[in-house]
């Protein structure tokens, strides 16, 4: 083929797929009618790329230069603030808040004399104007309203970016692809072309992306794979709590979240979360405790709620929101062995009160805590926190941080906290009893004597 021809090769809208011919349904994922035609310029042969190998210790190296964004909840996820060429994705369901968070972001950035450009491909500038005159936005930010990229790209060379948020990259397309806009052909083509960008002229791309009903960011998963930081805004719309969570970040950790809260006004960021989840804790109600979790390099104390009922059905069932459902049968089996409560007849729901998702096993001992008080109708200590790993044999196991999960129980005024037998070694917080718990038959003599 000449240098200059067209290559011309059919891509599938679902999975990616390319043939050289069209196909009525696509032999990768099995879809009909996906197979759209797409042009790529095709290069001629020229000569081969000399390459050489280099010791890493010859590499000179130097620190992130990161941005704030005036928001610390948001720098705190992203490792200290936008990293000097990063490319982040930031998904979420609709109406979440995405367009929200990046604007207010922007507007941070602006306060910092970082310049800045907001494209929208959703909305008219005039309806952008509108939103931001709600939430109280520097009305001298940069704004576009584009979804050809090679015409944003053009206007960021021109009047020169720090930072450029891209709402949302579905509505982009690239004219080298011919590919409906949104398709997985368009995506990939669209984040290739903004990760060289990005690396070349030290541009930091903020790209909002819809996801799927699934939960999943619409389009392939080497989305993710090319972008160097992912982040999740979780929550329920009916409720004012927003999470946002790293799932992946090459300039920081992974394990830190941000806690927002939705009012009229905007986001406004949440700086002790304990103390928001706790705030509507009803005290002396039964199926009800407090768990001192760890987020990334912070504690967050959240309520762990049990309800268990008989059942009128021949299966009786387990309902769990933000616990790991075999975990909690794996609890329930050991409740019935170790402590002689019988719950195989009875319907249990269990519940982390605030849209909080718990993955730590240091929350067993409240998980059984609250099933046990549930069951018997009787309330666990209203001062008091739970902490500690069950193993089969109904043991509670050490578990780490312990003298950061009790400064944070007692900041907020609990006085007693149930925790391992041997979980204590060097461990002194004043102001807190520590109450030794060496087995789960131990906890419910002490919770129900």
């Amino acid at each position: 083929m000449t240098p200059g021809a067209k290559n011309i090769s059919f891509v599938c809208g679902s999975c990616g797929y390319a043939s050289p011919k069209w196909l009525g349904r696509c032999p990768n994922c099995g879809e009909w009618n996906t197979l759209v035609q797409a042009v790529h310029a095709a290069e001629g042969k020229g000569e081969s790329r000399h390459a050489e190998s280099t010791r890493l210790g010859a590499i000179a190296t130097r620190g992130y230069d990161r941005l704030s964004t005036g928001i610390g909840e948001l720098d705190r996820v992203l490792g200290g603030g936008i990293v000097c060429g990063a490319l982040i994705l930031v998904g979420g369901d609709p109406g979440i808040g995405k367009s929200t968070l990046a604007l207010t972001a922007m507007n941070g950035l602006l306060k910092d004399r970082q310049k800045v450009l907001y494209v929208t491909g959703e909305e008219s500038l005039q309806q952008l104007r509108l939103r931001a005159q709600r939430l109280g936005i520097d009305e001298s930010m940069e704004a576009l309203a584009e979804t050809d990229l090679d015409a944003v790209l053009g206007v960021v060379g021109k009047n020169g970016a720090d930072v450029v948020v891209l709402d949302s990259i579905q509505t982009m397309e690239s004219p080298t692809t011919a590919a409906p806009r949104g398709s997985v052909a368009q995506l990939k083509e669209i984040t290739d072309t903004l990760m060289r960008y990005s690396k070349q002229n030290q541009v930091s791309f903020v790209i909002v992306g819809h996801v799927t009903k699934e939960g999943a960011i619409a389009g392939p998963k080497l989305l993710e794979h090319m972008v160097d930081t992912v982040l999740y805004f979780e929550g329920d719309r009916g409720m004012n709590f927003r999470i946002l969570r790293a799932i992946k970040n090459r300039f920081g950790s992974t394990n830190e979240i941000g806690v927002f809260e939705m009012l009229e006004g905007g986001l406004n960021e949440v700086r002790n979360p304990s103390a928001l989840f706790l705030s509507d804790r009803q005290a002396r109600k039964e199926g009800s405790a407090v768990f001192p979790g760890i987020e990334g390099t912070r504690a967050l104390l959240v309520e762990i709620q049990s309800l268990v009922s008989h059942s009128y059905l021949a299966m009786p069932r387990r309902t769990a929101v933000g616990i790991d459902q075999t975990r909690l049968s794996m609890l329930i089996a050991v409740l019935d062995k170790r402590a002689g409560l019988n719950l195989g007849a009875e319907d249990i729901y269990m519940n982390v009160v605030g849209g909080v998702s718990i993955d730590e096993t240091a929350s067993d001992l409240s998980v059984v805590s609250a099933l046990a008080s549930s069951s018997r109708r009787k309330p666990v200590p209203v001062d008091a926190v739970f902490i500690g790993e069950i193993g089969l044999t109904g043991e509670v196991r050490p578990v780490g941080m312990m003298e950061k999960r009790l400064k944070e129980s007692q900041k907020l005024g609990f006085k007693k906290a149930y925790v391992p037998d041997n979980g204590m070694k060097g461990v002194t917080v004043q102001g807190i009893e520590a109450i030794a718990i060496k087995d789960i038959e131990a906890l419910m003599v002490r919770l129900f004597p």
